[in-house]
């Protein structure tokens, strides 16, 4: 498949075997049984390598399903609350926020305004403003307060430990 007259051959001990025409690095590669893989195709000349191809996939696929699983996937989470929620509502749903953040989790806390409500949504931010308060040291302000059609929006993520 490698389709330039010569490339720089890399034994598969490691050693460097020079620039050879491809053909000629083919047949030393069928010689030890192995095959020529080209490992860096944008080098002048390309640089290939005599190894075992089935291998050395297998290794590419053990190294990327490593990577993947230290990847933490973080979710958002929501909580939806109205203008005139009262009190002990509220403490439950900022526990909702403190354990998605605790978790790890984002969490999009929504304040839904219905009919004439709207017209008041300073009510809305002033809640809003209070959940940012009353979770200053667990979170971060990702998105501050922000009116989107008839719900005004708040994003929560958890503090970055340095």
């Amino acid at each position: 498949m490698i389709r330039i007259n010569e490339v720089m051959v890399i034994g598969a001990t490691g050693e460097q075997l020079g620039i050879l025409p491809t053909r000629k690095a083919v047949d030393l590669a069928k010689e030890k049984q192995l095959d020529l893989v080209e490992v860096a195709p944008g080098e002048k000349p390309p640089v290939c390598k005599i190894m075992d191809y089935g291998k050395f996939q297998y290794k590419l696929n053990k190294k990327a399903h490593e990577s993947k699983k230290k990847t933490k996937i973080i979710h958002v989470k929501e909580v939806k609350i109205r203008p005139k929620t009262e009190e002990h509502d509220y403490q439950f749903k900022l526990n909702h926020v403190r354990r998605f953040l605790a978790d790890g989790d984002k969490a999009k806390i929504t304040v839904l305004f219905r009919g004439r409500e709207i017209v008041h949504n300073s009510i809305g931010k002033a809640i809003l403003e209070r959940f940012i308060e009353d979770n200053k040291e667990e979170s971060e302000v990702e998105q501050l307060p922000k009116q989107e059609g008839r719900n005004m929006v708040l994003i929560l993520s958890p503090k970055t430990k340095k």
